[in-house]
């Protein structure tokens, strides 16, 4: 939930896009069915510091100096993505340098957890941002499907492919067109700690859910609660499930459930949730109140003044939080371990991004894409922390501190990868606030002993979404 996308579309005509939900079913399927395979070889390496060089073809835009620039200068744009809080702040600092390069004055919008419906809105009325920056390969392809993005211009597309693997330019490819720059990827597989929390309660770092729950409960017992949740979002949840799920029923029946090749009734799903109901249900262990506990102030609760509790599991996103919001170090008394294993099962990251999209077509839109392809973009939000770039022209000496560092090696060492399930789905099902997967979660969090009803909700509205 941490991506940057730049936006320019063409307009649709009314109702186009919403119009073609069973197109986007298909085509999100479609999608799945390429990224997980390519995802396998996913990884983050080396970003070095560079400036924005000037566009190509009609539909390119200038980039500038680190002297200042005037190129764009009178040219307004609309930028939208799902950051909020410290992220939008990290974010604006990006677009706040390019419009010292160029001239253009960026307005940025945070669409929040509302991301498709919001933007799907936006095209449809004929008002969409002139980029936008989505966590959502599923809702990439549809607007590509629907007309509404405007394909990569050649300048753009050359620095694409200079700056990042195969891998990246065909997950922002839809029919041979590319359409998105993945200009942040993330490791969704990281549980975050407080030190100070796990050295009071003798505790130590678990390497498996049994030694995992045994430190939740060890936490719990020295009188701090072992976990903080933020449930208030159905996001968070799908991460946990998606993270149990990879490590309980393994990479192939993850990809078939991905594409809805076999139903969430299914026994491995029962198996993940049960797994889940038990955690989540779990009152001595999970702080009160997580229903309605905001994703930041979960991790707030871990690492503020007086920690609440002593683990809270996000992505590695979660490092930009403790920054912004809190007073605890990264590295210090705030570090991470890996996603626990299940079963024997081997190290296995959940990973996600955000791509940015161009959804007008015009010179400073173009600009902005170009601009984020290259490594000076990512390596402004790099040195900030909590952000991991697939762009590997970004040195690693960018990375602030060897947590970060850490993160990267994690993503790129692990023998599994798969791209967040959810994030891949149709956003119907996968990324729709108050529907879908996301709220079908949200009730089983608050019900964790009717799994049976949950899958069967699940199902209902996966065959509805699927379509």
């Amino acid at each position: 939930m941490c991506p940057a996308y730049p936006a320019g579309t063409a307009k649709p005509a009314a109702g186009a896009l919403l119009g073609t939900l069973k197109e986007e079913r298909q085509m999100a399927k479609a999608i799945r069915r390429r990224l997980i395979p390519i995802m396998a070889a996913m990884g983050v390496t080396a970003l070095a510091l560079g400036g924005c060089s000037s566009g190509g073809s009609d539909n390119s835009g200038g980039g500038g100096n680190s002297s200042g620039g005037s190129e764009l200068k009178g040219v307004t744009l609309n930028v939208a993505a799902d950051w909020s809080g410290a992220e939008q702040k990290n974010f604006e600092k990006v677009l706040a340098q390019f419009e010292k390069e160029t001239g253009a004055k960026v307005n940025y919008t945070s669409y929040g957890t509302n991301v498709a419906t919001t933007l799907n809105t936006k095209v449809e009325g004929g008002d969409p941002p002139d980029v936008a920056v989505i966590p959502q390969p599923g809702l990439l392809t549809s607007l590509a499907k629907a007309g509404s993005l405007i394909e990569l211009d050649s300048a753009t597309l050359d620095e694409v492919k200079a700056n990042f693997a195969k891998t990246w330019v065909d997950l922002g490819s839809v029919d041979g067109k590319a359409y998105g720059i993945w200009f942040k990827g993330s490791n969704k597989s990281t549980v975050w700690y407080n030190t100070k929390v796990y050295d009071q309660a003798g505790a130590t770092v678990p390497k498996t859910w049994d030694e995992f729950m045994k430190t939740l409960k060890l936490i719990s017992d020295s009188g701090t609660y072992g976990l903080s949740i933020g449930a208030d979002a159905g996001w968070p949840l799908t991460d946990w499930f998606e993270n149990v799920y990879l490590r309980t029923a393994g990479p192939d029946m993850y990809d078939k459930l991905t594409n809805h090749e076999i139903p969430w009734t299914d026994p491995s799903v029962t198996k993940a949730l049960t797994l889940l109901g038990t955690l989540w249900g779990d009152k001595a262990i999970v702080e009160p109140g997580t229903a309605q506990r905001t994703f930041g102030d979960s991790v707030t609760e871990v690492f503020g003044a007086t920690p609440k509790a002593g683990t809270v599991y996000e992505g590695d996103f979660v490092a930009g939080n403790i920054a912004s919001s809190t007073k605890s170090k990264v590295g210090e008394n705030a570090k991470f371990y890996d996603f626990p294993s299940i079963d024997g099962s081997e190290p296995a990251v959940v990973g996600g991004g955000n791509a940015a999209i161009q959804l007008k077509k015009n010179k400073g839109a173009a600009a902005l894409m170009k601009y984020l392809a290259g490594p000076e973009a990512a390596t402004i939000w790099v040195k900030l922390g909590g952000f991991t770039s697939p762009n590997k022209k970004v040195d690693m000496s960018a990375y602030p501190d060897a947590t970060s560092k850490q993160i990267a090696e994690a993503l790129v060492n692990a023998k599994t990868f798969r791209f967040d399930m959810s994030d891949s789905a149709p956003s119907a099902f996968g990324g729709t606030k108050g529907s879908g997967e996301w709220q079908i979660l949200i009730d089983f969090f608050n019900n964790p002993t009717d799994v049976q009803g949950t899958q069967q909700k699940l199902e209902a509205a996966a065959v509805q979404d699927y379509k």
